[in-house]
């Protein structure tokens, strides 16, 4: 004859052991969340600048002295700087195939800024740090041309950030595979988790951009597999300044940043047809 109370002994015990496994996987994302979103590539500081160099940039400083970035100056007569703000993954350097086409296209200063913890800069990368190194790079951009920031996946976020707190001084954005809300994107790729709750550094570009008005072009993978193209597309839809949104069908997460000195010269175009709004 079975036991039943010794069944239900053997079930609520059972129960209680993946119910504490399930708070100390909980416990163990909280804790460790910060390296599950940022995929730094290390580049030790005594040959950064050489690593630079090999891939066409030149040591972007602050005053003092301390390495925030690279860039690739103008050619001719500048008609403006372009802030590139990257991914989640790699370092500044890795990005010439953003910076030079971008610099290819037009007569602009191209920077790319080095987030914290990335390359060779020192510090730790969360969102504070990044916003923060972002409003530096932002002050070091010259003034006397037109100002726009580019950016890539997570790097939406650092770029909306600059265009909520700089409405009337960011000429224009493009934001390639962007998202609407971090934590939202974190829930999808965690559906078994609170993600959602758990998540620290919130990101929210589809905020930010409410307090901007300035011409911003999307870019929506639309196989993106990383952030998914409905994160984008509910970001670009509910945009009201104006904007341009490009889909590229089938292409993946990492498929669609590095376009032609063509396609960024009708970037160009898109922005500096659509002026500030006063």
């Amino acid at each position: 004859m079975m036991d039943w109370s010794k069944l239900s002994r053997s079930f609520i015990r059972v129960l209680q052991l993946l119910v504490i496994a399930y708070l100390l996987l909980l416990l163990a994302v909280w804790i460790f969340q910060r390296r599950l979103i940022y995929f730094p590539t290390k580049i030790p500081a005594d040959i950064v600048v050489q690593a630079g160099a090999e891939h066409g940039f030149i040591p972007w400083k602050n005053s003092s002295g301390q390495i925030i970035g690279w860039k690739i100056p103008a050619s001719g007569a500048v008609v403006g700087s372009v802030l590139i703000v990257h991914g989640n993954a790699g370092c500044a350097i890795d990005r010439n195939y953003l910076a030079q086409p971008v610099h290819d296209a037009v007569s602009a200063d191209v920077f790319v800024m080095e987030y914290p913890g990335y390359g060779a800069r020192e510090g730790s990368p969360d969102k504070k740090s990044f916003v923060a190194a972002a409003e530096e790079a932002f002050r070091l951009l010259p003034t006397n041309a037109p100002r726009y920031v580019v950016s890539e996946s997570l790097g939406t976020g650092v770029a909306c950030e600059l265009a909520k707190n700089h409405p009337q001084e960011v000429a224009g954005m493009a934001l390639l595979v962007p998202y609407h809300n971090l934590a939202s994107v974190a829930q999808r790729r965690m559906w078994f988790l609170p993600a959602y709750f758990l998540l620290l550094d919130r990101f929210n570009p589809e905020k930010c951009l409410r307090s901007y008005g300035g011409p911003v072009k999307f870019v929506i993978a639309g196989a993106d597999e990383i952030i998914g193209p409905a994160s984008g597309l509910r970001l670009a839809n509910g945009y009201n300044g104006s904007k341009e949104l490009q889909i590229f069908p089938g292409a993946h997460h990492n498929e669609v940043s590095g376009q032609s000195a063509v396609w960024w010269q009708e970037v160009f175009s898109f922005w500096q047809q659509h002026p500030l709004p006063q």
